[in-house]
């Protein structure tokens, strides 16, 4: 028989082994998330926040986007510089806009009485007296970035010349950015573009040339998705889908859409919806009853699938008509953020949505790797 003494002994023995795993996992939580948060500082963060949406063209968020850099330790001139690059690559009126933006955001902060950290005074770079120099070292930068091998797009001098003397030596011969830094600012830029593909892929090989981590790179990319950046869309993202929030994998958000022409009073003889699904966010499998849904897609790559068939890919434009009484499932690409609207339409007797089971990793990787 084992005494009371020696039971207790062996209880505290056994509370402390849970104890100091639990102290072990939790320690090596705050590592990993330690180790996140420092692949980029805030500033960086903030500063390719800025640079994504000036590339949108979205002024509305880039006023609050600037605010949130100057309050995180941007500088003015940091701005300046960046949005001056950025026309080279979104074009001058996004940058001039860019640019009138932060000064009406600048007088109105001061107005209301607040100092903003003008950073390093801007000085005229001496490269820019000497044409002959720029084209020199603007081929260096440029040779660098593509991973020391010299480049020549002979089949356009004059851009060539361009791409060589004025933005790799121009523009990169201001001492406002690190070409570090000029990089993240560029890639986060072309990351909220359409149709760049090949030069996004080619600046994500381009900053860790010019002296980013490969981490701080992929880091980059999927915080500026975790944050909706990426998502290009005329639809607003939405607010957090929490009240179904039970029956999605991922993240959703939710807009409650009316039309336009009726009053607060009116009711619309349908409900609209608009749905956002950030990457990999998919709903559980369910069924219909007693109506039919429309999906009609807006923004993004997604994938509706019924029980038993194949995963059909969704792009803005597409409409999927999901009959009465259909096991299905409908979400994002694993690779990008996805929007539909969604109807219903009666078909007869009581509407009710019937929520199933969650669509397993291994279905979802099935239907989308098709």
């Amino acid at each position: 028989m084992i005494g009371i003494t020696e039971k207790l002994n062996v209880i505290n023995r056994l509370l402390l082994c849970v104890l100091l795993t639990s102290t072990l996992i939790v320690n090596a939580q705050n590592q990993d998330r330690m180790e996140t948060e420092t692949l980029l500082t805030l500033r960086q963060l903030s500063l390719a926040e800025c640079a994504c949406i000036e590339a949108q063209g979205d002024m509305e968020r880039l006023d609050v986007a600037i605010r949130k850099a100057l309050d995180n330790g941007v500088s003015v001139n940091e701005l300046k510089e960046a949005f001056s690059q950025l026309y080279a690559y979104t074009g001058f009126p996004r940058s001039l806009n860019a640019l009138n933006k932060l000064k009406e955001v600048l007088d109105e902060r001061k107005a209301q009485g607040m100092e903003d950290n003008e950073g390093r005074a801007w000085q005229r770079p001496v490269l820019w007296d000497d044409a002959a120099e720029a084209l020199k070292q603007g081929t260096a930068v440029q040779s660098r970035l593509v991973g020391g091998m010299p480049y020549s797009f002979a089949f356009c001098p004059q851009e060539d010349y361009y791409l060589k003397s004025h933005l790799f030596g121009d523009i990169f011969a201001g001492d406002q950015l690190t070409a570090a830094d000029r990089e993240l600012v560029t890639l986060a830029a072309l990351a909220g573009m359409k149709g760049v593909d090949s030069q996004l892929a080619s600046h994500k090989r381009g900053a860790v040339a010019m002296g980013n981590t490969q981490q701080s790179v992929d880091f980059l990319l999927s915080w500026l998705a975790s944050e909706g950046l990426t998502l290009q869309s005329e639809f607003a993202k939405g607010e957090p889908n929490d009240g179904f929030a039970r029956y999605f994998t991922g993240n959703s958000y939710l807009t409650q859409l009316k039309p336009k022409n009726l009053s607060d009073k009116e009711q619309s003889v349908q409900n609209y919806s608009n749905i956002t699904f950030e990457p990999s966010c998919r709903n559980n499998w369910h069924i219909h009853h007693g109506c039919r849904q429309i999906l009609i897609c807006v923004s993004g790559k997604g994938w509706y699938q019924q029980w038993g068939e194949p995963a059909i890919a969704l792009y803005p434009g597409d409409v999927i008509e999901i009959p009465e009484g259909v096991k299905h499932w409908h979400g994002a690409d694993s690779r990008s953020w996805f929007q539909h609207l969604t109807t219903h339409v009666k078909t007869g007797g009581e509407e009710s949505n019937e929520w199933l089971e969650e669509v397993s990793e291994q279905q979802y990787k099935a239907a989308i790797e098709q």
